[in-house]
């Protein structure tokens, strides 16, 4: 992986992203250059002067794009308040939950994204999907033609949101092989916890089975084929959606973008300070998303997040990625999941190393070529089943 900050894998892993997410490298350069110093004193000091650098980019293309707008030049002001809105959403991902400017970064970062999604006439729409007294916030993106397309439902992980979903251009990598694909918040991720205060659970079939529920009851309205759901999770979401995978069975096919087997055990090695985190003010980001008061309660309110004797229980087909030198989630969790899935008719593991590339967390390092052979799987397997 691309190491623009060399001692600093969290940092470094934001800039990777924002460059395989449609940033520009010389804007990703300008954001990162005044913080190079700060980066080398680990990764929680100084995230919010990391902020600042790059909110001063993200802010100069918002008066640019606003420019462009009065001009009449939509393209030119959608395309750039896309990298803005990038740019704000890694930024604030790698910022405290303690810090009082979240929210508003967060805010922003949306704001941006649906004027880019407004001026780019992208078929793209909001949506709340009712889960138990709440709402669960996502984005429909609509495969072209007339369908009824087949449907991917799509999960972050630990700390990502549905605004990085898009930015990834997986949804438009499915649209282009005519499947549609709903971006959810799921609780504990993204707009969920942000704005609405809803936290993670361990039985994600609970959430599952609701957006499940929406879709089949929007079928008609969205173009889709109620019979043609699968799931897609990435990171944590490698735990999240094969569990899903294994309780929901009006889902057709799944994919753990990452594995992420066994999490409970991964907190105990974090705990002995083994591995990469994830992200920087790594347990106060852990005890916000599962509203645990202190280590204690975190550790009781996760510790069946593991997928041993649920994998099994998988019937349908299932991919398994990762990559070999992920620094996060050892590889060999993705050898656990895949050998327990021995009820899966098409289970395929799909490894990623040297001199390929995709070898980090969630192939971070080769996004769009990794994301590129999922969609590819997803839509042939579609297809087999519907034959």
């Amino acid at each position: 992986m691309f190491m623009y900050f060399p001692t600093n894998y969290v940092w470094s892993m934001a800039a990777v992203s924002a460059l395989n997410c449609g940033g520009y490298i010389d804007e990703v350069d300008r954001a990162c250059k005044p913080v190079l110093l700060a980066s080398q004193n680990g990764d929680d000091a100084g995230t919010e002067e990391l902020y600042a650098a790059w909110a001063a980019v993200a802010d100069r293309l918002i008066e640019k794009a606003k420019e462009d707008e009065a001009r009449g030049r939509r393209i030119g002001a959608g395309e750039t308040y896309y990298r803005a809105s990038l740019y704000t959403s890694q930024a604030e991902r790698l910022q405290s939950p303690k810090w009082e400017g979240r929210t508003a970064a967060y805010q922003k970062s949306i704001d941006l994204l649906l004027k880019h999604v407004e001026l780019s006439d992208i078929p793209l729409t909001t949506v709340d999907v009712p889960y138990q007294d709440a709402l669960l916030p996502g984005y429909f993106l609509r495969a072209p033609g007339d369908g009824p397309h087949p449907v991917i439902i799509q999960w972050n992980g630990f700390d990502s949101t549905k605004e990085m979903m898009y930015y990834s251009q997986f949804p438009q990598q499915l649209a282009e092989r005519g499947v549609s694909t709903l971006m959810i918040d799921t609780p504990g991720s993204g707009e969920a916890l942000r704005l609405r205060g809803l936290t993670a659970r361990y039985d994600t079939e609970a959430w599952a089975a609701p957006i499940v529920d929406w879709l089949v009851d929007h079928a008609e309205q969205l173009g889709i084929d109620p019979e043609q759901i699968g799931i897609v999770g990435w990171s944590l979401g490698g735990y999240y959606a094969p569990r899903a995978l294994a309780f929901e069975k009006r889902l057709k096919l799944g994919v753990a973008w990452g594995a992420n087997h066994n999490w409970a055990e991964v907190q105990e090695a974090r705990r002995r300070r083994e591995g990469e985190n994830p992200v920087p003010h790594y347990w106060d980001h852990a005890f916000w998303v599962w509203d645990a008061r202190d280590m204690t309660d975190f550790i009781e309110k996760t510790k069946e997040m593991h997928l041993n004797g649920v994998v099994d229980k998988i019937t349908v087909p299932f991919l398994i990625t990762h990559g070999v030198a992920d620094r996060q989630i050892p590889v060999k969790y993705a050898h656990q999941s895949y050998d327990q899935a021995v009820n899966s008719p098409k289970r395929e593991l799909r490894l990623f190393d040297d001199p390929e590339g995709g070898t980090e967390h969630i192939s971070v390092d080769h996004m769009p070529y990794v994301g590129g052979i999922i969609a590819d799987w997803i839509a042939e397997t579609f297809t087999e089943l519907a034959t």
